[in-house]
């Protein structure tokens, strides 16, 4: 019986979902408010900068106001002004293409706490935006702003919102205003680790406006960038990528715990660089393939920006806790088909099993160095292609009877 429950999904109840999402809204308030209440200055409790990572960006932005954009790339000047700017020795590199530096200077006009309440405030904004694009109604809203994501996004005053309303947001508008879409698409360029699918799948699926608008977006924030601070910035961002990828991605004392894919997981049980890299490879080639199978077929267009979101997350050896925003929207579109369409069995259980993965993923790939957050994400894309291959299977079926109950009159006949 209780086997039952789990497959139907009955145990999903409504007071259930409403009480687990006002709960984590609640949590991620006092969670928050502790922080701030605690802090003194730019500085939390634990000696660290409000916003964690946050103290990033806004030091990349002042550095380019004051002049010192390419500068900004240089670890030992930002470390330098970060510490003058918090007091504390903990340092937040800026790794960032220059197009996104456009976006820290804007931020950077504001003090420090201001600038940090503007920026979590507009991307939570844009993101929840996205969602109600996707699937509108107040147990959304309830859903969405409870998701666990959304308190570690908080937490580190990260860009999981903005990616987030990003990719959705054009795969919302994608059906109707291609040229929007690829707007927003384009201006994913700051995080170019999840732009590896997307061109892909967009010609596969005949969307060439969007992939033209995306093109002509990506170029002019480029040229925006360099007309601000010319090519020195470039070369100042070129000549830290192998940095960036040597100390922050590569090395045995990185915290996988916080990372979510295949190259995570073998880094945290310390396999050597070639077996991560190998791994990562694969199942980036698994969720390529899974994703154009799903965009070249006549599929619902929610599951196919399901699958689209939730591969796209698997496809990057560099995504983290805070980027399971994303895995927000995915969840979104699938229930939105779902409640269009119905569900199948295990589909509810698993989709709230999703859900609330980012509460413990890193606490589990910490203790018992298994990256919960990848095993979910593959679960999930499984689920959305078998979903899919279902639906295919039927639509044949149906397609099938008439011409068969043609034949057969004829053959009477």
């Amino acid at each position: 019986m209780a086997l039952e429950r789990f497959a139907n999904g009955t145990w999903l109840t409504p007071p259930l979902i409403t009480f687990t999402g006002l709960a984590m809204i609640a949590g991620t308030v006092v969670a928050l408010g502790m922080l701030f209440l605690t802090g003194h200055g730019t500085v939390d409790a634990f000696g660290r900068p409000l916003g964690t990572d946050f103290s990033s960006f806004w030091t990349a932005g002042r550095m380019a106001l004051e002049g010192h954009a390419a500068a900004a790339y240089d670890w030992p000047s930002h470390m330098q002004f970060q510490l003058q700017t918090h007091g504390v020795e903990l340092f937040f590199p800026w790794s960032y293409p220059p197009i996104f530096l456009l976006v820290a200077a804007a931020l950077a006009t504001l003090p420090y706490l201001a600038s940090l309440a503007v920026w979590q405030g507009l991307s939570l904004l844009a993101s929840f935006a996205a969602l109600r694009a996707i699937l509108p109604g107040r147990q959304a809203v309830l859903m969405g702003l409870g998701f666990p994501a959304v308190l570690i996004c908080l937490g580190h005053g990260q860009t999981g919102f903005l990616t987030a309303a990003l990719l959705a947001g054009g795969l919302a508008a994608l059906p109707r205003r291609e040229v929007v879409a690829g707007i927003l698409f384009g201006l994913l360029a700051y995080k170019p680790q999840f732009g590896l699918l997307l061109p892909i799948v967009l010609a596969v699926g005949g969307h060439w406006r969007a992939i033209f608008a995306a093109a002509a977006t990506v170029l002019v924030t480029c040229g925006a960038a360099w007309l601000a601070w010319g090519w020195p910035v470039w070369q100042a961002f070129l000549d830290s990528i192998p940095l960036t990828r040597t100390i922050v991605l590569e090395p045995d004392s990185a915290s996988f715990e916080k990372f979510q894919s295949a190259f995570a997981w073998m880094r945290l049980w310390g396999e050597p660089l070639a077996v991560a890299y190998g791994l990562q490879a694969a199942v980036t080639a698994a969720a390529l393939v899974g994703c154009v199978w799903a965009w070249r077929g006549e599929a619902s267009f929610r599951l196919k920006a399901a699958a689209l979101l939730t591969g796209t997350l698997l496809s990057s050896p560099y995504v983290l806790d805070y980027d399971f925003v994303v895995l927000g929207m995915a969840l979104a579109f699938f229930v939105a088909e779902g409640l269009q369409s119905g569900f199948r069995p295990w589909e509810k259980t698993v989709l709230a099993l999703a859900w609330i993965t980012p509460v413990a993923a890193r606490e589990i790939a910490k203790v018992l160095y298994l990256p919960l957050g990848l095993f979910m994400l593959a679960v999930l894309f499984a689920l959305i292609l078998m979903r899919i291959r279902a639906e295919s299977q039927e639509s044949h079926a149906i397609g099938a009877r008439p011409a068969a109950m043609i034949e057969k009159g004829t053959a009477a006949a």
